[in-house]
């Protein structure tokens, strides 16, 4: 494979990169890179691994196609991919601070993250202290002599909150901080978080990289050498690796990413105006409607918005469940980002490890859904969605 081309286009690079035809002598000039199943690389000296590979965790042929591509996508010098999203954001942590050190983290965070951040890492010593991030001074204020990284969702989950990534980065910048930016909600296709100042973008690429409910996987994407080596040390240490199989599936999903964005925005934004007006939907909150408190920002650090809505049903926990039993062609279930739609109660589902009291003041009430808009006909998810009101 030759890596060494460049390419303009996003869609392009979704296709091309880390998968051009391999023209060597021997070579059958694959135009879909090979899953490499081989556990182990036999070598021909001792001291010299065969073309770089020695042991499937360290690194194998598919992942290396994968970690290329990723890196074209977000605009980075190095991709990493992993197992899932949460051995990505393991490994940031274990590779890059230490007990005692302190993170600020966006207060509105995918459930597992607060999770991992409250009864792993707070456990053997982190400090973390929760901000809205949609206010960069607030950022700034909760920086401690022992804040090592700031952590961020934006758009957040589920209340798609919005931070300012370059405001947020200077801050980092001047305070010698690692900003972390979880893209997931809207992949490198709207955003692209190190073009606007962070250090580290991390993804659940399980979400719309993949975009078929069927593979599961994380993604890091860097600039910086020696945060590279950290953490590509310490995801070969833990084990925290993508398999050739899901390298493969992952590579496959990339292939049509651009084209599903778009229409997942469309979905979602049709979605939004029909629920802005329906009468029994009560707070909607997607950052392409001008109702949006953020909207101005987002439309000035992205090329789009996502196909990830919330919204508030009226009346009570009882009438969201009913409501959500309803559908038929939305399914019932966690996650997002697939060419399906998928809808789901985050205070019963994602977000039911966080205490009430945590997620109320938050905003995330019990009739919050939060919705992941697929590729479907409209008139269908709207038909679906009139008869699930009744």
């Amino acid at each position: 494979m030759n890596s060494n081309i460049q390419y303009e286009g996003f869609s392009t690079k979704a296709i091309h990169a880390g998968e051009e035809p391999d023209f060597r002598d021997g070579a059958a000039g694959d135009v879909v890179v090979p899953i490499h199943l081989s556990t182990t690389f036999a070598r021909q000296k001792v001291r010299i691994p065969t073309a770089g590979y020695e042991y499937v965790r360290t690194q194998n042929p598919t992942r290396k196609a994968l970690e290329i591509k990723l890196a074209s996508l977000e605009n980075a010098k190095y991709g990493l991919a992993f197992s899932c999203g949460l051995a990505a954001e393991t490994t940031i942590l274990l590779s890059l601070l230490h007990p005692g050190d302190h993170i600020i983290a966006f207060d509105d965070l995918y459930g597992g993250t607060k999770r991992l951040f409250n009864n792993i890492f707070a456990n053997i010593g982190f400090e973390i202290s929760y901000v809205d991030a949609t206010d960069a001074n607030r950022v700034a204020e909760a920086i401690r002599l022992s804040t090592k990284l700031i952590w961020i969702e934006t758009p957040s989950n589920p209340l798609l909150k919005v931070s300012d990534i370059r405001a947020i980065a200077d801050i980092a910048r001047m305070r010698g901080l690692i900003l972390a930016v979880d893209n997931t909600f809207l992949s490198p296709f709207f955003q692209k978080p190190l073009d606007l100042g962070a250090d580290i973008v991390v993804h659940s690429s399980t979400k719309y990289i993949g975009g078929h409910s069927d593979v599961l996987g994380g993604a890091v994407m860097l600039n910086d050498d020696n945060l590279y080596e950290h953490l590509q040390y310490h995801q070969n240490a833990v084990g925290a690796v993508i398999s050739p199989f899901d390298s493969y599936l992952t590579l496959r999903g990339i292939k049509t990413l651009a084209l599903r964005m778009e229409r997942h925005q469309k979905n979602a934004l049709d979605i939004a105006r029909y629920l802005e007006r329906h009468p029994k939907a009560g707070r909607v909150i997607y950052p392409g409607l001008k109702s949006h408190p953020q909207h101005d920002l987002i439309r000035s650090q992205t090329t789009g918005y996502g196909g990830v809505l919330s919204f508030e049903i009226k009346g009570s926990v009882t009438d969201a469940e009913h409501f959500l039993e309803s559908l038929k062609i939305f399914a019932l279930a966690e996650s997002l980002g697939g060419v399906e739609s998928l809808v789901e109660l985050p205070s019963l589902m994602t977000h039911a490890s966080i205490d009430r009291e945590i997620r109320e003041k938050t905003g995330i009430t019990d009739t919050l859904i939060r919705m992941s808009a697929g590729v479907e006909d409209i008139k269908d998810l709207i038909s679906d969605l009139e008869q699930a009101f009744g």
